[in-house]
């Protein structure tokens, strides 16, 4: 027999070989892979965010000028006014050099007492200017609040084929129940839209 037809014949049954093998795997059909869980995978975002808002204030106001506020601040006016009173009571005790002594004692205790007098004269004017013209301001107040979300990482896509139980992360969910192999390994991209 020659060398040709060997050779011949036997690229002949390898070619009739590799023909069977290849109908007998598109008689086969694709594999699949059945998929029995679906998790989807999520994080909390946390935004914080400053919020304001207008507070209405009351304060005790100062008295303007003239309304309570004082024109004398020595309290020359009120020394002055019980020193006078004081000295003529004074004046009016006792005899000779007694007499002198109370007259000068008079106008020191009465300068003293008419200086009291006006200073709470005075501060009561004060506190009823004030308390007639209360002060309300309005001022921003803000605060920082913190909103929280939860955001999809991806999803864990649980998956079996045979006795082969196998977990795979993607982007999104699958979009049926089973998941094209090709060598044993899943084709997400290209996942059967039959259920089956």
């Amino acid at each position: 027999m020659s060398k040709s037809i060997v050779v011949g014949t036997t690229l002949a049954v390898l070619g009739l070989g590799g023909l069977a093998f290849g109908a007998w795997q598109v008689q086969q059909g694709p594999e699949y892979g059945q998929i029995t869980n679906v998790e989807t995978l999520t994080r909390t975002v946390e935004t914080p965010r400053e919020v304001c808002e207008s507070v209405v204030v009351s304060q005790p106001a100062a008295a303007p000028a003239g309304q309570g506020a004082t024109r004398d601040p020595h309290r020359v006016l009120g020394t002055a006014a019980g020193a006078i009173v004081g000295g003529l009571l004074g004046n009016q005790i006792g005899g000779g050099s007694g007499k002198k002594i109370a007259t000068v004692a008079g106008v020191i205790g009465g300068g003293l007492a008419g200086r009291e007098v006006q200073e709470r004269v005075e501060a009561r004017q004060h506190a009823q200017a004030a308390q007639s013209q209360p002060l309300t301001t309005t001022r921003q107040e803000c605060r920082t609040v913190v909103d929280t979300r939860q955001e999809t990482e991806g999803y864990e896509v649980t998956w079996r084929h045979g006795e082969t139980v196998e977990t795979s992360r993607l982007d999104s969910p699958p979009q049926s129940d089973r998941v094209l192999l090709e060598q044993g390994r899943p084709q997400w991209d290209a996942v059967s839209s039959q259920k089956g």
